[in-house]
C-alpha cells in the first residue's frame, strides 16, 4: 500500500506542476503581450509628439503670412485712399500725359 501512496501523491505533484507550468506559461505570455503593447504605444506617443511639434512650427509660420497679408491689405488701402486725391491725379498727369501747371517752368535736356 505505500507504493500507491507515493504513486498517488507522485501523480498529484506531476498534475500540480503542469498546472503551474501552464500557469506560468500563461502570465509569461501575457507579459510579452503588455510590453509589446507598451512598446506601440511608446512608438505611437514619439511619433504624435513629432507630428505636434511639425504643426506648431506650421502653424506659427500660418499666423506671420497672415500678419504680413494684414499688414499688405492696410497698405493697398491707404494707396487706394491716395488714389482718390487730388495729388495723385496731377501726378498721373504729369507722368502719362506730360502735362503742367500753367505757373511751371519746364525744363527739357538738350539733344
Amino acid at each position: 500500500m505505500k507504493k500507491t501512496r507515493h504513486a498517488k501523491a507522485d501523480v498529484r505533484r506531476g498534475r500540480r506542476n503542469r498546472k503551474l507550468g501552464r500557469y506560468k506559461r500563461s502570465i509569461l505570455m501575457i507579459c510579452m503581450v503588455l510590453v509589446c503593447l507598451t512598446g506601440v504605444l511608446a512608438v505611437s506617443s514619439v511619433r504624435l509628439h513629432a507630428r505636434n511639434a511639425q504643426y506648431k512650427a506650421q502653424e506659427e509660420e500660418l499666423a506671420g503670412q497672415i500678419k504680413e497679408e494684414k499688414q499688405r491689405a492696410k497698405e493697398v488701402e491707404e494707396f487706394e485712399e491716395y488714389v482718390k486725391t487730388d495729388e495723385y491725379i496731377k501726378e498721373m498727369a504729369e507722368d502719362k500725359l506730360n502735362l503742367v501747371d500753367p505757373n511751371e517752368i519746364v525744363f527739357k535736356p538738350s539733344e
